[in-house]
């Protein structure tokens, strides 16, 4: 793995490169994985390219994309990629639109993320340090 740290238009960037197989590489910057596809150069040669190693898969549950509700159930969504923070609500808490339901670093900026929705928190799907991607569902509220 390589690290490197960039600065941009006054933004600092810390970047790692973990590997590189055939032309994709795998890259971390700021915390939030990547996988890169490199341009092919003609006439020159070709990089040394280690293969990847098998790894351990965890066995921890897919989340669900945004889809659309069963029910009168209705999602919190995250409206970008980022880190969860803190959790600030609990399954079975009455909420009411504009409660903050959970903290989340996005672009190295810690954002509220708010409910829509009055009602009663039916499922919490995620957790503390657990990246999230766009319209990932966090919060079921009924």
């Amino acid at each position: 793995m390589k690290n490197f740290k960039f600065k941009i238009n006054g933004n600092d960037y810390e970047v790692a490169i973990d590997e590189i197989v055939d032309n994709n590489a795998n890259i971390e910057v700021n915390g939030v994985k990547y996988v890169v596809e490199l341009e092919k150069q003609a006439d020159k040669p070709q990089p040394i390219v280690r293969k990847p190693k098998p790894q351990a898969v965890k066995n921890e549950p897919v989340q669900p994309k945004a889809s659309t509700p069963s029910g009168n159930v209705k999602s919190v969504l995250s409206p970008l990629p980022g880190v969860i923070l803190d959790v600030k609500v609990k399954e079975g808490d009455k909420i009411s639109k504009g409660t903050t339901v959970l903290i989340m670093e996005a672009m190295k900026m810690e954002n509220n993320i708010v409910s829509e929705f009055d009602g009663v928190v039916t499922a919490l799907k995620v957790k503390n340090g657990q990246s999230v991607l766009q319209n990932d569902v966090l919060v079921e509220i009924q």
